[in-house]
């Protein structure tokens, strides 16, 4: 049975460990607990410990321009980015529109620069795959370059794990935050 890996990636205005994203850090973690008893969920790349293959950021991204480096911080903490995986679209839409995660995105433009690119990215592995960092940053640069296809896709235009279109129901996406 296959299974939805589903990738974000933002430019944060600033780098981990500066006030301003203070209370977007001070999320992540609950965040991602809430994500990890949520129906549908499998797994997320960090659950272990352990990273999906090694850190990757999609072209979009360049550090000498989006990430004036805090004293003791890493270029790659002003791109957050996650990847994990789930039984359906459905229910990942439910997860990224309610509780937790619904209030930080309600406030994303405090934290992150206005992006010309996806800000997400989700599309079908099989069932022993773990999709992989790299592989997410190329899928994040096909939505952009090529739109919503079964090889990435976005909310608006889903795809099932046949590669037939798939819309969600309005209801599905009603809890969108502006």
């Amino acid at each position: 049975m296959a299974r939805l890996a589903f990738y974000t990636f933002g430019v944060a205005h600033e780098t981990m460990g500066h006030p301003r994203m203070q209370e977007f850090w001070d999320r992540v973690v609950p965040v991602i607990r809430s994500a990890a008893s949520h129906p549908g969920y499998i797994a997320h790349d960090s659950d272990r410990g352990e990273r999906w293959g090694e850190d990757a950021a999609p072209r979009f991204y360049d550090p000498a321009v989006h990430a004036p480096v805090a004293e003791g911080h890493t270029s790659r903490s002003a791109a957050p980015a996650t990847l994990s995986l789930w039984r359906d679209v459905a229910s990942v839409v439910d997860f990224a529109y309610s509780g937790m995660h619904r209030e930080a995105l309600q406030r994303r433009k405090e934290w992150f620069r206005t992006p010309e690119w996806p800000t997400y990215v989700a599309w079908w592995v099989g069932d022993e795959e773990v999709p992989t960092r790299v592989e997410a940053a190329k899928r994040l640069e096909y939505l952009h370059d090529h739109g919503s296809t079964p090889h990435a896709f976005n909310f608006k235009q889903p795809f099932d794990a046949d590669g037939n279109p798939a819309p969600l129901s309005a209801r599905a996406l009603e809890n969108r935050p502006s």
